[in-house]
């Protein structure tokens, strides 16, 4: 089980504005805020934080990351919305049947490179 992630971001308030739609089919939602402070940071999560962000060198390397969903339809949405949002395909929706059977997942790059995909283990 993921309990939450951190990393840097290029431009904090543009990977704001990418998440707070590209997760919004996910019912991930941004959850904290601090700007006031020495480096920014949101947290998104869906009852709480566990997805973070903040302004850092963008340097520091890339990072992948799975959310999970609850049927195929959010990760189509995900994509499509992550897409829209000024992301970069890095993988359509669509089954996986390599990692397991009934693997539907969809990736797409974030606006620092990060390899961020929405996944449903299931078979509807």
């Amino acid at each position: 089980m993921l309990d939450h992630i951190t990393f840097g971001v290029a431009d904090f308030v543009r990977s704001i504005r990418f998440y707070d739609r590209a997760f919004a089919p996910l019912g991930v939602r941004r959850l904290f805020d601090m700007v006031d402070g020495e480096v920014p940071v949101a947290g998104y999560g869906d009852t709480r934080p566990w997805f973070w962000i903040a302004h850092n060198d963008p340097t520091q390397g890339k990072l992948h990351v799975a959310v999970g969903a609850a049927n195929r339809e959010m990760v189509d949405a995900f994509h499509r919305e992550a897409l829209l949002a000024g992301g970069e395909d890095n993988g359509a929706p669509g089954l996986r049947p390599h990692y397991h059977p009934g693997y539907y997942g969809a990736f797409v790059r974030d606006p620092d490179g990060h390899n961020i995909e929405a996944v449903f283990h299931g078979t509807s």
